[in-house]
């Protein structure tokens, strides 16, 4: 077990168990390795904490609890990232946004791909796409 001190005040980990993004997040390359935070509210909200960076968190969340018609799946070669075959289980995670008005968007325009088996993600930007990256939540 190794331990960090984050935001979250000192956290313990097994760094056999990290969520790896073998490129980072986008505009955060070098963010590649990340603690699963236990929720500790129910809801459909969690953290992800950067070993790397200790001070950088993310709130995340499966965007289809809001927006039940939002479909993205994973091609060849990001299969291919994830190590994953066509056939496996593949979510689909968004990265929340809490600014201080409380207006709370999600980022539907990059999506993460996240392959439980091999706790490998990717986040990628949709081409031709009509999502954006500060999507509401509904009313």
């Amino acid at each position: 077990m190794e331990k960090i001190n984050t935001r979250f005040g000192e956290v313990e980990y097994d760094p056999t168990n990290l969520l790896h993004f073998p490129a980072g997040l986008i505009g955060l390359p070098n963010l590649r390795h990340f603690i699963v935070m236990p929720n500790k509210k129910e809801g459909p909200l969690f953290w992800i904490q950067s070993v790397e960076e200790p001070e950088m968190a993310f709130v995340l969340t499966d965007p289809t609890n809001f927006f039940l018609d939002y479909l993205v799946v994973p091609d060849g070669g990001e299969r291919q990232s994830l190590h994953i075959e066509e056939d496996e289980k593949c979510f689909v995670l968004t990265v929340v946004t809490v600014p201080p008005d409380q207006n709370i968007t999600l980022n539907l325009a990059a999506p993460i791909f996240f392959a439980p088996r091999t706790n490998r993600a990717i986040q990628v930007i949709l081409n031709d796409s009509n999502y954006s990256s500060k999507t509401p939540l509904p009313k």
